[in-house]
């Protein structure tokens, strides 16, 4: 299962070149995240190496910012963006 992750990774990496920035970081959330975290929060927005992580539930925010440095590794070799730090805003 990891192998076909991993070709899958990079089959996007390659196909989101033509992609805008914000584009690639939210294709890559979506692979990073897994399907059910990916459904709790999206990218909204990408500033000079910060992402910035719309969280539909206060909650969620705790086990994400657990999973940042995974998360901000993944997002940025996925992408090919560089990504310094995941910015969680609770979604009003």
């Amino acid at each position: 299962m990891e192998r076909m992750r991993d070709v899958i990774r990079g089959g996007l990496r390659r196909g989101m070149k033509t992609l805008s920035v914000d584009d690639r970081l939210t294709m890559a959330w979506m692979v990073a995240c897994g399907p059910a975290m990916a459904g709790k929060a999206s990218v909204v927005g990408y500033d000079e190496g910060v992402v910035r992580v719309e969280v539909g539930e206060g909650a969620w925010v705790a086990e994400l910012r657990n999973l940042s440095g995974h998360l901000e590794a993944e997002l940025a070799r996925i992408s090919g963006v560089k990504v310094t730090k995941l910015h969680f805003i609770v979604k009003r």
